[in-house]
């Protein structure tokens, strides 16, 4: 029996071995049993930690008994599409033979899909890497308009491994994002479970977590976000934001939620004036500088994993894109002016 729960982009695999079945290793049960997936990526996914037997981790030559249950955490498997390299203009950060990390620039789709079939990051990476024998591998995304760094896997074993460390939630990732309204705290944390809205697919919402009602019935998925003030200009400010989980749109919902949406974040809210004065004059300098930035204020500015092969941990970082750090500079100089 095998139940598949997609949780972003993993795919875990839960498996209830039949009474009959004869002892056989578990790396050639689970090609038997799960098409389309190599022998190389279960045996990758053995070695990260990835397969679990009732309630332990697997070793690579365990043999499966009658009534096992086996857990299988995968990165998602490749989307049926024709993807070609292209030439993209890539701002790379880090490479070597197992990762690349890349800044990524507002307004570029990582992955194609509807209405992006070309001119996305993985076309570029395509081209980027092309007479090699490497190819780009998601282990996570970011959003179009959300600006900074994601890394990306140049082979099946490093996929691997490193969705395992996103999945578990190991990783290091701290976002800067400027957020309508003044805080009372300097930090908090947010626990609310996301999921897509009814009324439109294409937005998130954050539902209640009731102690109540069964984990199967509760809607949408457990997500942590931990804030901090970096700087607050009254009317705005700026914040960090670092992840505990890595739910679709996780920060854009959750700070829509406690009534401080990103600014001009179209989507969820924040690209109408929600705080300030009836000044015309203000009025116009929050129009200008909606028309600076015209995307959400959100950049991937920390990066931390360990290493697929060397087992090291890395650590990157990267400023913010002159979009953004205009925009807070001229919050800046209106805040600055408007105490004097």
């Amino acid at each position: 029996m095998i139940t598949d729960d997609q949780q972003d982009l993993y795919e875990h695999h839960h498996i209830v071995v039949d009474r009959g079945q004869t002892p056989l290793r578990i790396d050639k049960f689970l090609q038997e049993k799960l098409s389309g997936v190599s022998r190389n990526k279960i045996q990758a996914a053995t070695h990260a930690g990835c397969i679990v037997v009732n309630g332990h981790t697997a070793k690579a030559n365990y043999k499966v008994k009658p009534l096992d249950e086996i857990s299988v955490l995968l990165p998602e498997p490749p989307h049926e599409l024709d993807i070609r390299p292209e030439p993209i203009a890539i701002d790379v950060v880090y490479e070597d033979n197992d990762v690349i990390v890349v800044n990524k620039p507002a307004g570029l789709v990582v992955h194609p899909g509807v209405g992006n079939f070309t001119g996305t990051l993985l076309n570029g990476l395509l081209f980027h890497m092309q007479g090699t024998s490497s190819k780009p591998f998601l282990v996570h995304r970011i959003d179009k308009d959300t600006s900074g760094l994601l890394l990306v896997a140049k082979n099946e074993e490093a996929q691997v491994f490193l969705a395992k460390q996103f999945f578990d939630h190991t990783t290091e990732r701290k976002y800067l994002a400027l957020v309508w309204g003044d805080f009372t705290d300097n930090d908090g944390t947010i626990v609310g479970r996301i999921g897509r809205s009814p009324q439109d697919r294409r937005v998130m919402c954050v539902y209640p977590d009731e102690d109540d009602i069964p984990d199967e019935l509760k809607r949408g998925k457990h997500a942590v976000t931990h804030w901090h003030v970096e700087e607050r200009f009254g009317y705005v400010s700026l914040i960090s934001c670092r992840l505990e989980t890595g739910r679709t749109h996780q920060i854009r919902a959750h700070m829509r939620h406690i009534g401080h949406p990103l600014f001009n974040d179209s989507a969820y809210g924040g690209d109408v004036i929600l705080k300030g004065t009836t000044f015309t004059k203000y009025k116009q300098f929050v129009q200008n500088c909606f028309q600076i930035l015209p995307r959400q204020a959100l950049h991937a500015t920390t990066l931390g994993f360990v290493h697929p092969t060397t087992g090291k941990t890395m650590h990157f970082a990267c400023p913010l894109p002159a979009d953004i750090q205009t925009c807070i500079d001229r919050w800046r100089t209106y805040t600055a002016n408007r105490q004097n």
